[in-house]
């Protein structure tokens, strides 16, 4: 039965919470970290860089990926080039598109063969992986993002643009797929049989994981003792 230490697939911690960080930095199964301007803003994050020097003292021997902010792609690139060098471990993410949906795969090619490391991130599409791919042919380590969660939201199976995203992924040595915003537990196990590189999971979901295979039995009377002792602890009557 699959259980978390059987698992082959890397786990990337996703969030801003310094605090909750700091605690899985110690956690040999986390390798590597993730983050976003939206996960910065929900906790109140103010300065960009002085959040990643404190998120770089904390995590300094595996990758962080931190993402640019601008929608001007020379104005992306200087952030990029900035990013890149707060560390060896930095991978700067960009996402695939502008918000006017202007491709960014001619600034990815140009920043990845310039030796950035990159994690080209938000694609849906197979299409959006084989333009990543030929993108970053040749160029620096990188990771690829697609947001499998979200095609889920949308009522689409995810499984099979993920094992396509892998066949389009495979020449390229250095480049490794992400499966990014996973919903719930079974992600995980589904990201690892598929043989996906890499799956980021927040840190609700990472509080899941000990139930990773449970013995249903089990957690089926776990639940009915839970709604019974609900019931009590509320004081029902009938």
């Amino acid at each position: 039965m699959t259980n978390a230490s059987s698992l082959s697939i890397k786990v990337f911690a996703d969030g801003a919470d310094i605090a909750g960080i700091r605690k899985l930095a110690d956690d040999p199964m986390i390798a590597g970290i993730t983050t976003n301007p939206t996960l910065m803003r929900k906790v109140g994050i103010e300065d960009y860089e002085q959040f990643a020097t404190e998120l770089l003292e904390v995590v300094p021997d595996r990758p962080i990926s931190f993402e640019v902010f601008s929608d001007d792609f020379a104005e992306m690139e200087r952030q990029a080039l900035k990013i890149a060098g707060w560390g060896e471990n930095v991978y700067v993410k960009v996402p695939i598109t502008n918000t006017e949906g202007t491709s960014s795969l001619d600034l990815v090619r140009r920043l990845s063969h310039e030796g950035v490391k990159l994690n080209v991130t938000a694609l849906m599409t197979g299409a959006q992986v084989e333009g990543s791919a030929a993108a970053l042919e040749g160029g620096a380590p990188a990771f690829v993002s697609v947001f499998a969660g979200r095609i889920a939201d949308a009522g689409v199976d995810p499984l099979p643009i993920m094992v396509a995203a892998l066949d389009s992924l495979r020449p390229l040595a250095d480049v490794e797929l992400i499966w990014a915003s996973p919903r719930e537990v079974l992600n995980i196990v589904q990201a690892d049989q598929i043989g996906c590189h890499i799956i980021t999971v927040t840190h609700d979901l990472l509080a899941k994981l000990h139930l990773l295979g449970r013995d249903l039995d089990e957690f089926s009377l776990d639940t009915v003792r839970m709604f019974h002792q609900d019931a009590s602890a509320a004081g029902f009557t009938l």
